[in-house]
């Protein structure tokens, strides 16, 4: 909602927004960008009188145990007969029509992928518009227009101009419980990975696998589905019926394969060497995240080799292994400092992905993994007992244990003493800074603001 919002201020719109306990990098943009954050949804914002209401999909029509709405905005706009829309509406009609949409799903590695892809078509001179649901390094900014007509390109196919958007197969609205993504009409659509998430709305697998069909049912004949050739999940929904050019990725049998590791990799196309990708980032998953990439701009006509050269420059997005901190210790000035990162990981595998990124990067040298299960699924304990799994390669494990509806410590019991549960976040800081040693690696995952867990670390560790 704050890259829409930062959408529609650069097509001239005046824009406000509201809502709770908004946190950094998305706060600080969109104050930068002029954009007026109101607290809470107080019925008083109906004096604004816009021209549209956009709403989101954390907006609903429960009510608190006395009765009262919790959203009393949005029962005043309904009882006024006042205009409103969803976001994803909103993008399809007045951002996406005319454009050649490459949209990008999966449950993991939406973002990253969103991120590389956009790069890679801003490299080739497309000037594409992109909406990603966090802050490309390389841009600064979440989302932009981009050019109103496709740039002319040698060896480009003709089109309308190139939008990437990350595609989420979370429900629209309160009043449309359709996935985001089936509003979006790409004509590229990948598909990253797929399996199951979002316990709160989807009751299994099966249920989301048919929400990743309705996708593939509106990318058209001349388009393509590029999809990870990994995923039995995928293959289950093509199965359903695909109408449309297939690119696979992942499998040594797949269109796109890759030789080496993550970080230093050769390219294949149909078993033949097309690119070399060397870059900064680490990680298997990263590795498959830039097939897809590469398979998904070959299709606006960027070569893989364009594209791998691309990659080389690619820095990443916000809270994607970014290093907050490198602290020399007080107690050992001389020795290897503590490196705190910040990162998004929230469900177990990925966890589990983010953590082997990192092992692959410093070898033997300590993990220390803190995480808060925040996400509706987490919350709900519906993954709890994939946790020691997902933590499997961390020396030590810290976990947030407050609001949850089951016990943190029993789930993480088969780690025995590498695993410790905390109340609050205050706590969990003093558990983290008590174990770091010099050289350690303070890997901070959550999909929310962590209550500046990352900061409190710091302070301590300064301090100690």
């Amino acid at each position: 909602m704050g890259g829409l919002a930062a959408l529609a201020r650069e097509a001239g719109h005046r824009v406000t927004g509201c809502d709770a306990g908004v946190y950094p990098p998305m706060s600080d943009q969109l104050r930068a960008l002029g954009i007026d954050l109101i607290e809470g949804f107080g019925v008083e914002q109906l004096a604004l009188q816009p021209d549209m209401f956009v709403v989101g999909n954390t907006v609903s029509r429960s009510r608190t145990e006395g009765g009262a709405p919790k959203f009393p905005l949005i029962e005043a706009i309904l009882d006024a007969g006042l205009p409103y829309t969803s976001g994803p509406q909103w993008l399809s009609e007045h951002v996406l029509q005319g454009r050649h949409v490459l949209a990008v799903a999966g449950t993991h590695g939406k973002t990253t992928t969103t991120a590389m892809l956009t790069w890679i078509l801003e490299c080739a001179g497309l000037e594409p518009g992109f909406l990603v649901g966090g802050v490309p390094l390389n841009f600064g900014v979440s989302a932009r227009l981009g050019s109103p007509t496709r740039p002319v390109r040698a060896g480009s196919p003709e089109g309308g101009p190139v939008f990437v958007i990350e595609a989420d197969e979370y429900d629209t609205a309160f009043f449309d419980k359709r996935s985001k993504f089936v509003h979006y009409r790409p004509r590229t659509a990948v598909l990253n990975n797929l399996e199951f998430d979002h316990a709160d709305i989807f009751d299994n697998l099966a249920a989301i696998e048919r929400q990743f069909h309705h996708l593939v049912r509106t990318v058209p004949g001349s388009g393509r589905v590029v999809v990870n050739g990994l995923e039995e999940s995928l293959a289950r929904v093509l199965h359903q019926g695909c109408w449309s050019e297939v690119r696979s990725f992942g499998a040594t049998v797949s269109d796109f394969s890759a030789a080496g590791e993550p970080h230093d990799f050769a390219v294949l196309q149909a078993g033949h060497v097309v690119a070399q990708v060397r870059w900064g980032l680490g990680g298997v998953h990263n590795q498959l995240n830039a097939l897809a990439a590469i398979a998904a701009a070959e299709h606006v006509g960027v070569s893989p080799a364009d594209a791998a050269r691309a990659l080389a420059s690619f820095e990443n997005v916000k809270r994607r292994m970014e290093v907050r901190a490198s602290i020399a210790l007080p107690s050992a000035p001389d020795a290897l400092p503590v490196t705190i990162y910040d990162d998004f990981a929230h469900h177990p595998t990925a966890i589990r992905t983010t953590v082997n990124g990192l092992r692959r990067s410093v070898g033997g040298a300590r993990i220390l993994a803190v995480f808060e299960p925040r996400s509706n699924t987490m919350k709900l304990g519906t993954m709890k007992a994939q946790l020691p799994w997902s933590l499997e390669e961390v020396d030590l494990a810290f976990c947030h244990g407050g609001g949850l509806g089951w016990d943190a410590a029993e789930a993480l019991a088969p780690m025995g003493a590498r695993a410790q549960v905390a109340p609050t976040i205050d706590t969990l800081a003093a558990q983290v800074a008590a174990q770091a040693r010099p050289g350690d690696h303070i890997l901070c995952m959550s999909n929310g603001g962590f209550g500046g867990v990352h900061d409190k670390i710091a302070a301590l560790l300064r301090a100690a």
